[in-house]
């Protein structure tokens, strides 16, 4: 495993928005906020993502696949 990589911390978010299927009937729903695996990694094959006290690894395979571990 590659010791480097990018750190990316993330504080307390407000509840996520409502889906569209749990959204009161004739109430809009709120879009879910989306970035690109490419945005995120930033030409990079890791980074790791803390939350709430714990590291979570984020790779990209040579697949192209991403795997999320602790």
């Amino acid at each position: 495993m590659s010791t480097t990589g990018t750190l990316l911390t993330l504080s307390r978010l407000p509840q996520p928005p409502m889906l569209a299927s749990t959204a009161e009937p004739g109430t809009p729903a709120t879009p879910l906020r989306r970035i690109s695996s490419q945005r995120l990694l930033a030409g990079e094959r890791e980074l790791v993502i803390q939350h709430m006290g714990s590291e979570y690894h984020l790779r990209l395979t040579r697949n192209g696949k991403l795997i999320l571990t602790k």
